[in-house]
């Protein structure tokens, strides 16, 4: 688990993520991200996808309102892992 790391901000107001925190919460290049002040502190999250409802037969289906890569069976893995490890997982 990774509990902090130092980085710098710009003079344009850019921030550099570290690679391994990025990489533990699963943001990648483009990724859009929430940024919000709370109690002083700054947080940033990656942004809920936004989706529309669509009917399918019986069945009311999710669908992203822009493209996004094909969910594999690998990310379900690394997944479900990530959750369980931090003990959000249902066994």
């Amino acid at each position: 688990m990774i509990y902090g790391m130092k980085t710098t901000i710009d003079r344009a107001g850019r921030l550099v993520v570290p690679k391994p925190i990025r990489d533990a919460a699963g943001i990648v290049a483009g990724a859009e991200l929430e940024i919000r002040v709370s109690d002083g502190r700054i947080e940033i999250e990656p942004a809920p996808l936004e989706v529309r409802l669509v009917k399918r037969g019986r069945l009311t289906v999710a669908v992203p309102r822009r493209s996004v890569p094909a969910l594999t069976e690998d990310i379900v893995r690394e997944t479900v892992d990530r959750l369980r490890r931090r003990g959000g997982g249902s066994e």
